[in-house]
């Protein structure tokens, strides 16, 4: 029995499940650890997500025969000009599409009460449930937005706290983009023989995952933001440029991202006039079908091979755990974590038929 792979594993949750309650009963121990790590997580992560995202540009400097500090120090040129274009440019224009967003509240709030009243002037017609339902989303609103503008304050603050933990993305930048080619072989140094050839082996797995899915994801995103920009512009729905910035960042997250994105244009839109919703439902529609069957098999494939229903469980399961924050991180995460199961299956496949050779000479 105790040769059994499903005893062996049996044992190995039991000791798993026993040290995290073990861990539980102390985490005050490694409290000074945690407040580390998150202060280091985050710049950690964004200039990982950076780093995927210049790679390919890095590698195309460095076939021209660029040396890697001057395709380090291109690539941060690029970078500061684009934020400049953006600040400049584009900056202006969100500022005044929000300040218009801004002015327009008390009539986009007068208009949404008339659609609202216009509805529940026809509840008579539905049945008790859907009643019931429609008058607690009515009296919540309220409070949501009463919560919204409460908590606008801390959201500002948390967000200029933000800005000084991004400071450290461009140090952790240069020096991805400078060494990324000695991590593997300084991690495979620990190792010897068999072993060194697993670690180097996942790396290598967990290095493609992580970049077939990051930049996939993004030029995926910008894609899709390209096709409702025109389409939002040619139906002259109002807000286009921040709708669609929404809707490139939001698609970043599997699953929720486009619903998230389609919510506050189809307010938008409904506010705006009937027609205005129709074709927002019609140009969602179309550029999520193209994006889904056309842009993602071609620009990702099948790298990450994920079932949809495991995306969906992956999601729910994040954000009932973690909130938001682990929600934008989970598919990756689950990713690398199968990339890892994988290869130490496959490892351990490969022991046990060198072991039964061995036992047969």
């Amino acid at each position: 029995m105790l040769n059994k792979v499903w005893f062996r594993t049996g044992i190995a949750l039991i000791i798993l499940f026993v040290l995290i309650r073990l861990v539980m009963e102390v985490h005050q121990i490694f409290t000074p650890f945690i407040i580390i790590i998150q202060a280091v997580l985050l710049p950690f992560l964004l200039s990982g997500f950076l780093f995927y995202i210049c790679l390919p540009f890095q590698k195309l400097l460095e076939k021209y025969k660029v040396p890697r500090w001057g395709s380090i120090l291109i690539i941060f040129i690029v970078l500061i000009a684009l934020i400049a274009l953006v600040i400049g440019v584009v900056g202006p224009l969100i500022v005044a599409q929000v300040e218009n967003l801004i002015s327009q509240i008390p009539t986009l709030q007068r208009e949404a009460q008339d659609i609202i009243h216009f509805a529940l002037n026809q509840k008579d017609r539905l049945p008790d449930d859907v009643t019931n339902r429609i008058n607690n989303v009515v009296k919540s609103a309220g409070n949501s937005v009463t919560d919204i503008l409460s908590n606008s304050i801390s959201y500002i603050t948390s967000f200029i706290s933000t800005l000084f933990l991004l400071i450290m993305v461009p140090f952790f930048l240069i020096f991805m983009l400078k060494d990324h080619e000695r991590f593997i072989p300084f991690i495979a140094r620990l190792f010897k023989g068999e072993r060194k050839v697993f670690v180097v082996n996942l790396l290598k797995d967990l290095d493609h995952t992580l970049k077939s899915y990051i930049q996939g994801q993004v030029l995926v995103s910008i894609i899709l933001g390209i096709m409702l920009y025109i389409g939002y512009t040619i139906i002259g729905l109002r807000y286009t440029l921040l709708l669609v910035m929404f809707a490139s960042v939001a698609h970043l997250i599997p699953f929720l991202g486009p619903w998230m994105s389609f919510i506050p244009a189809a307010i938008i839109g409904i506010i705006q006039s009937p027609v205005t919703f129709i074709w927002v439902c019609v140009i969602t529609l179309i550029a999520q079908q193209v994006e889904s069957n056309v842009v993602t098999p071609n620009v990702m494939g099948k790298s990450l091979s994920i079932h949809p229903l495991t995306i969906i469980v992956v999601i729910l399961a994040s954000g009932e755990l973690g909130g938001f924050g682990l929600i934008i991180i989970a598919v990756p995460l689950y990713a690398v974590i199968k990339t890892v199961v994988k290869n130490v299956f496959k490892y351990r496949q490969h022991i046990l038929e060198k072991a039964n050779s061995d036992v047969k000479d």
